[in-house]
């Protein structure tokens, strides 16, 4: 006996939906953490002095993305060192960008007080930004050349300044 129109149309449905299926499943399983070497997301956020920023508008500019929270303690040890780059390396083509997840912004604001943070931050209390880089771990900081190119992550506050800062102008 042959299939009916209406067998085959109903083939042909579940064989679709198991393909869409499929690469839905396969693309929410997919590892989209941003490793070195990548082409870092191309993020926009807004610092609090107001301007808008994005990888691609660090055309010729390395760009140190740091993600953190207030109440993370490795965090906290590392803002001074980010605090000492940014002042050593300011006015050669290295921008600093401090990406805070905190959702209370008296805290925050009260922290960059404190600690008389001096590079740029900004608030993302959603995790917005951090989530294009799959990041979920404090701090985790990411180096990105002038072509956009992650070259290198960095998880944890294990860095420090002179290693760093020869790092960087090494890349300029």
């Amino acid at each position: 006996m042959r299939p009916s129109i209406t067998d085959r149309v109903l083939l042909y449905l579940l064989a679709g939906s198991v393909a869409v299926f499929s690469v839905v499943l396969w693309d929410a399983l997919r590892d989209r953490t941003v490793n070195v070497g990548d082409t870092a997301p191309d993020f926009t956020i807004t610092t609090d002095a107001g301007i808008t920023m994005s990888r691609s508008s660090f055309g010729g500019k390395v760009l140190v993305v740091n993600f953190w929270a207030t109440w993370c303690p490795p965090c906290v040890r590392e803002t001074p060192a980010l605090v000492a780059l940014h002042e050593q390396l300011k006015d050669s083509g290295v921008v600093v960008l401090g990406v805070s997840v905190d959702k209370n912004e008296k805290k925050y604001k009260d922290f960059l007080r404190r600690f008389k943070v001096s590079y740029a931050t900004a608030r993302d209390a959603e995790g917005l930004v951090p989530g294009l880089f799959n990041t979920y771990r404090y701090p985790e900081t990411y180096v990105i050349d002038s072509k956009g190119k992650v070259v290198q992550k960095i998880i944890g506050a294990e860095w420090t300044v002179e290693n760093m800062s020869r790092y960087l102008k090494s890349l300029l």
